[in-house]
Protein backbone atom coordinates (compact mmCIF):
# COMPACT_ATOMS: atom_id res chain seq x y z
CA UNK A 1 0.00 0.00 0.00
CA UNK A 2 1.75 3.31 -0.97
CA UNK A 3 1.07 6.45 0.63
CA UNK A 4 -0.91 9.56 -0.93
CA UNK A 5 1.26 12.16 -2.56
CA UNK A 6 0.35 15.86 -1.27
CA UNK A 7 -1.52 17.94 -3.20
CA UNK A 8 0.66 20.29 -5.31
CA UNK A 9 -0.99 23.60 -3.59
CA UNK A 10 -0.64 27.16 -5.31
CA UNK A 11 -0.27 30.60 -3.36
CA UNK A 12 -1.53 33.99 -4.65
CA UNK A 13 -0.56 36.71 -6.12
CA UNK A 14 1.23 39.94 -3.84
CA UNK A 15 -1.32 42.85 -2.98
CA UNK A 16 0.94 45.09 -3.08
CA UNK A 17 0.98 48.75 -4.73
CA UNK A 18 4.09 50.32 -5.73
CA UNK A 19 4.05 52.63 -2.98
CA UNK A 20 3.50 49.94 -0.75
CA UNK A 21 6.34 50.77 2.43
CA UNK A 22 5.53 47.46 4.28
CA UNK A 23 5.27 44.33 3.67
CA UNK A 24 2.94 41.07 5.80
CA UNK A 25 4.42 37.74 4.56
CA UNK A 26 2.83 34.65 6.02
CA UNK A 27 4.12 31.20 5.02
CA UNK A 28 1.55 29.61 2.67
CA UNK A 29 -2.28 30.31 2.91
CA UNK A 30 -3.86 27.31 4.60
CA UNK A 31 -7.04 25.01 2.92
CA UNK A 32 -10.05 27.66 4.16
CA UNK A 33 -7.92 30.76 2.63
CA UNK A 34 -7.23 28.63 -1.09
CA UNK A 35 -10.41 27.45 -0.71
CA UNK A 36 -11.93 30.92 -0.60
CA UNK A 37 -8.94 32.48 -2.66
CA UNK A 38 -8.67 35.50 0.20
CA UNK A 39 -5.74 35.91 2.37
CA UNK A 40 -6.41 34.79 6.00
CA UNK A 41 -9.68 33.42 5.43
CA UNK A 42 -10.34 30.73 8.46
CA UNK A 43 -12.86 32.61 10.18
CA UNK A 44 -10.67 32.33 13.95
CA UNK A 45 -7.85 33.57 12.25
CA UNK A 46 -6.93 36.60 14.07
CA UNK A 47 -5.25 38.77 11.31
CA UNK A 48 -8.69 40.67 9.62
CA UNK A 49 -9.86 41.56 13.22
CA UNK A 50 -5.95 42.60 14.00
CA UNK A 51 -6.09 44.69 10.92
CA UNK A 52 -9.56 46.06 11.64
CA UNK A 53 -8.64 47.59 14.95
CA UNK A 54 -4.94 48.68 13.06
CA UNK A 55 -6.35 50.00 10.02
CA UNK A 56 -9.98 49.39 9.89
CA UNK A 57 -9.77 46.67 7.60
CA UNK A 58 -12.07 44.60 9.90
CA UNK A 59 -13.68 41.17 8.90
CA UNK A 60 -16.79 42.66 8.72
CA UNK A 61 -16.00 44.75 5.44
CA UNK A 62 -15.62 42.88 2.38
CA UNK A 63 -12.49 41.27 1.20
CA UNK A 64 -11.69 44.06 -1.55
CA UNK A 65 -12.59 46.80 0.67
CA UNK A 66 -10.29 45.25 3.73
CA UNK A 67 -7.62 45.30 1.00
CA UNK A 68 -8.09 48.22 -0.35
CA UNK A 69 -7.56 49.85 3.06
CA UNK A 70 -4.33 48.28 3.57
CA UNK A 71 -2.72 49.10 0.48
CA UNK A 72 -3.61 52.68 0.91
CA UNK A 73 -1.85 52.57 4.30
CA UNK A 74 1.20 51.04 2.46
CA UNK A 75 0.78 47.49 3.37
CA UNK A 76 1.60 44.66 1.23
CA UNK A 77 0.66 40.88 1.76
CA UNK A 78 1.90 38.32 0.37
CA UNK A 79 3.21 34.33 1.46
CA UNK A 80 7.09 33.23 1.60
CA UNK A 81 6.31 30.13 -0.69
CA UNK A 82 4.31 30.21 -4.20
CA UNK A 83 3.87 26.24 -4.14
CA UNK A 84 4.45 23.48 -1.98
CA UNK A 85 2.76 19.67 -1.35
CA UNK A 86 1.28 19.85 1.97
CA UNK A 87 -1.45 18.13 3.47
CA UNK A 88 -4.12 20.00 5.36
CA UNK A 89 -3.41 23.43 6.64
CA UNK A 90 -0.10 23.11 9.06
CA UNK A 91 2.96 24.50 8.30
CA UNK A 92 4.75 21.64 9.51
CA UNK A 93 2.93 19.64 6.99
CA UNK A 94 4.78 21.43 4.25
CA UNK A 95 7.23 18.84 2.56
CA UNK A 96 10.39 21.03 2.74
CA UNK A 97 11.98 19.54 -0.74
CA UNK A 98 8.54 20.91 -2.54
CA UNK A 99 9.15 24.56 -1.17
CA UNK A 100 9.55 27.49 -4.28
CA UNK A 101 9.64 30.70 -2.99
CA UNK A 102 7.18 33.83 -4.56
CA UNK A 103 9.72 36.33 -7.04
CA UNK A 104 10.93 38.19 -4.45
CA UNK A 105 13.60 39.92 -6.57
CA UNK A 106 10.55 41.00 -8.34
CA UNK A 107 8.41 42.62 -6.01
CA UNK A 108 11.04 44.43 -4.67
CA UNK A 109 11.61 46.05 -7.87
CA UNK A 110 8.12 46.83 -8.11
CA UNK A 111 7.33 47.86 -4.81
CA UNK A 112 11.11 49.71 -3.76
CA UNK A 113 9.87 51.63 -0.80
CA UNK A 114 9.52 48.32 1.21
CA UNK A 115 11.77 49.35 4.44
CA UNK A 116 10.25 46.92 6.73
CA UNK A 117 8.87 43.19 6.23
CA UNK A 118 7.08 41.06 9.05
CA UNK A 119 6.49 37.83 9.59
CA UNK A 120 3.16 36.64 10.16
CA UNK A 121 4.84 33.85 12.44
CA UNK A 122 7.93 32.18 12.85
CA UNK A 123 6.81 29.47 9.99
CA UNK A 124 6.68 32.65 7.45
CA UNK A 125 10.21 33.60 8.89
CA UNK A 126 11.95 30.16 8.52
CA UNK A 127 10.80 30.10 4.92
CA UNK A 128 12.37 33.24 4.25
CA UNK A 129 15.48 32.47 5.43
CA UNK A 130 15.61 29.23 4.15
CA UNK A 131 14.48 30.04 0.76
CA UNK A 132 14.98 33.66 -0.49
CA UNK A 133 17.51 35.67 2.32
CA UNK A 134 20.86 34.76 0.81
CA UNK A 135 19.45 33.67 -2.78
CA UNK A 136 18.67 36.58 -4.14
CA UNK A 137 19.66 40.11 -3.75
CA UNK A 138 17.85 41.85 -0.79
CA UNK A 139 17.19 45.79 -0.50
CA UNK A 140 18.03 47.22 2.99
CA UNK A 141 14.91 45.64 5.10
CA UNK A 142 14.20 45.99 8.50
CA UNK A 143 12.50 42.18 9.83
CA UNK A 144 10.79 41.23 12.39
CA UNK A 145 8.81 38.58 13.79
CA UNK A 146 5.45 38.29 14.85
CA UNK A 147 2.90 36.20 16.98
CA UNK A 148 0.96 34.10 14.07
CA UNK A 149 -2.52 35.13 13.70
CA UNK A 150 -3.35 31.27 13.09
CA UNK A 151 -5.80 30.14 15.45
CA UNK A 152 -3.07 26.83 15.39
CA UNK A 153 -1.23 29.31 17.54
CA UNK A 154 -3.50 29.16 20.85
CA UNK A 155 -0.05 30.37 23.35
CA UNK A 156 -1.27 34.10 22.86
CA UNK A 157 -4.69 35.48 23.06
CA UNK A 158 -6.18 38.33 20.58
CA UNK A 159 -5.30 41.01 22.94
CA UNK A 160 -1.65 39.83 23.02
CA UNK A 161 -1.33 39.37 19.42
CA UNK A 162 -3.00 43.20 18.82
CA UNK A 163 -0.60 44.61 21.45
CA UNK A 164 2.16 42.61 19.68
CA UNK A 165 1.35 43.70 15.54
CA UNK A 166 0.91 47.63 16.63
CA UNK A 167 4.64 48.10 15.11
CA UNK A 168 2.86 47.48 11.90
CA UNK A 169 1.11 50.49 12.11
CA UNK A 170 3.98 52.56 13.77
CA UNK A 171 6.33 51.43 11.02
CA UNK A 172 3.72 51.93 7.64
CA UNK A 173 3.47 55.20 9.65
CA UNK A 174 6.60 56.26 10.30
CA UNK A 175 7.32 55.30 6.20
CA UNK A 176 5.07 56.93 5.22
CA UNK A 177 5.87 60.28 6.65
CA UNK A 178 9.58 60.00 4.99
CA UNK A 179 8.16 59.69 1.97
CA UNK A 180 6.10 62.69 2.20
CA UNK A 181 9.42 64.48 3.44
Amino acid sequence: MSTPVPARLRSFAPVARADARVLVLGSMPGAASLAAAEYYAHPRNAFWPIMGALFGAGPARPYAERLQRLSAAGIALWDVIAACERDGSLDSAIAPDSVEPNDFARLFRDCPHIAHVFFNGTAAETAFRRHVRGRIALPALRLTRLPSTSPAHAARGFDAKLAAWQVVREAATAAGHALAA
